[in-house]
């Protein structure tokens, strides 16, 4: 069971766009070198957050902005634009359970309702949680950070 990196890459892109907004242009090599991932990898997760119109990339003088507010963007919306799971759902169940044991035939029956609603629950937490907690909390440790670093 996980989620793909492209999740944390996709809120890291959204973090970043915000934060760099007003002092540099932001392009998909800068956000690869902030990531620390391949430009491909990043440019996908690009495409995907553009496609849900969380992103808007215009080759001009503002490169990659934001689409929407940080209050509208969502874990949620972000976990379902980069396809962070799979459509199996979040839980990968073992392939082959043994069909002669009476375990094996039965599994799924005592299993997958609970897996489903543990995932349902994931989801409705995911929902609760904007970009713009992230970005805050993230301003702060940058301003605690630069407080440290002034004390010295």
């Amino acid at each position: 069971m996980q989620i793909t990196s492209k999740f944390t890459i996709a809120v890291h892109i959204i973090t970043a766009i915000d934060y760099f907004k007003d002092t540099q242009k932001v392009t998909s090599k800068f956000l690869a070198s902030s990531v620390g991932a391949n430009p491909v990898i990043v440019r996908n997760v690009m495409c995907a957050l553009k496609e849900a119109d969380i992103i808007a990339i215009s080759q001009g003088k503002s490169g990659i902005t934001l689409a929407k507010p940080l209050d509208e963007i969502t874990f949620f919306a972000i976990y379902k634009a980069v396809d962070a799971v799979s459509e199996e759902g979040l839980f990968h169940f073992h392939e082959n359970p043994n069909a002669n044991c009476p375990i094996g035939r039965n599994i799924h029956k005592g299993v997958d309702q609970k897996l489903n609603r543990v995932q349902q629950a994931m989801e409705e937490e995911l929902k609760k949680i904007t970009l713009s907690d992230v970005v805050q909390d993230t301003r702060k440790a940058i301003a605690d950070e630069n407080d440290s670093i002034n004390k010295q």
